[in-house]
């Protein structure tokens, strides 16, 4: 199931399903008998709100994560570390996640309906989860990244560069892709009460189509949340832990060193932190819809209401995340905000601004901002 499916993703009719399928008859029942409420003005303004945040989320996105690839780009953060290679990733990932916000606007106004066919239900739908899945494992690669640097700087190993980072990118692709290929090959549009939808169909077989549907919404959860949130905090808990051993033994050390250190670590903390909080409410529903395949839990009227208009919301606030980590970029790394002022200064005679002169200085090593360009840049993000 795609995040932006209606709520009976189980796409089977009870007559297919038989006495096994318990749940998707109580959802089909009372959603017949809940039709018209569906279908009220209240349901309409909803849905049009939704599809109103999905064209922003998109629009947003798109400005962000350009402008991102673009800082990325500009000589300030150009050297192959691995964290820019990893952050190149994941900006790549957030933008092709916000192009197929459109369609999910287009197929919520409708109602649900999906109007682009099968080819499209596939590939949009398949594109959507590929990113999905990208997105947390670039998140969870930055985080072992962030623990491995900060222990070999200190310990003055060799650090890894960008040529392993491309090689750790190309496998988080492929891992991506493999766990996308259930829903490349089962998604479909299917008629659910007279109503196409694009939705991920398993065939009959000896299996409940249910059950398949429900171990296959387990695998993302687990893939897409579960245990990326363990493998972040182990590697966060680790790093504080360790930080905090080295302060402690070594107080002498060097506090510009360990000050960069911090301001690193906070920046990717903040970044999959906000990954979590925008993407827990629609993780925690999936897993309730999981219960309920599996018969852990009954059906209800509880469920059909967080399905029918909780659920939306969660998706819209799991899409913000896609146009959010540009801006976390902008405001936190400093790199990026020296670059961002040298794209406002060269807009500036254009548009009439003055900013505050630099006066270059010849002793700031390379890669190095002056304080003066940082107190301005800052001032722009805000």
């Amino acid at each position: 199931m795609n995040c932006c499916q209606r709520p009976p993703e189980g796409d089977m009719t009870p007559e297919q399903n038989g006495s096994r399928n318990q749940s998707l008859q109580d959802w089909l029942q009372l959603l017949s008998q809940d039709e018209s409420e569906m279908h009220g003005d209240g349901s309409r303004a909803t849905r049009v709100l939704i599809a109103t945040v999905y064209c922003v989320v998109c629009a947003l996105g798109l400005v962000g994560n350009l402008l991102a690839l673009h800082l990325l780009r500009s000589r300030h953060a150009r050297q192959q570390s691995t964290v820019n290679v990893l952050v190149m990733g994941l900006t790549i990932t957030d933008l092709q996640f916000v192009l197929t916000l459109p369609f999910w606007a287009v197929d919520t106004v409708m109602d649900f309906r999906w109007p682009f066919g099968k080819v499209m239900c596939k590939l949009v739908s398949s594109v959507t989860t590929m990113n999905m899945y990208a997105s947390v494992f670039f998140l969870t690669a930055m985080s072992v990244t962030r623990y491995c640097s900060v222990t070999s700087s200190v310990k003055m190993s060799r650090r890894p560069h960008g040529c392993s980072a491309k090689w750790v990118s190309l496998f988080i692709w492929s891992s991506a892709l493999l766990a996308t290929l259930p829903h490349a090959i089962f998604s479909t549009t299917v008629k659910v009460t007279d109503e196409e939808l694009c939705l991920v169909r398993f065939p009959d077989s000896s299996w409940d189509p249910q059950l398949l549907l429900g171990l296959y919404q387990t695998q993302k959860v687990l893939l897409g949340f579960v245990l990326p949130l363990i493998t972040i905090s182990v590697c966060y808990i680790l790093l504080l832990r360790f930080i905090i051993s080295k302060r402690v033994g070594d107080v002498s050390g060097d506090h510009s060193h360990d000050k960069r250190r911090s301001k690193v670590t906070k920046s990717v903390t903040i970044v999959v932190l906000a990954f979590f909080i925008c993407w827990l409410p629609n993780q925690a529903l999936t897993m309730w819809g999981v219960f309920i395949k599996f018969d852990i839990v009954p059906f209800s009227k509880a469920f059909y209401n967080a399905q029918a208009y909780a659920f939306p919301l969660t998706v819209c606030l799991a899409h913000t995340n896609s146009c959010l980590n540009p801006v976390l970029y902008c405001l936190i790394r400093r790199e990026f905000r020296a670059a961002l002022r040298d794209i406002l200064l060269r807009l500036a005679p254009s548009w009439n601004i003055r900013l505050p002169a630099i006066t270059p200085s010849a002793s700031v090593a390379p890669g190095v901002i002056q304080t003066s360009v940082r107190r301005t840049a800052g001032l722009c993000c805000r």
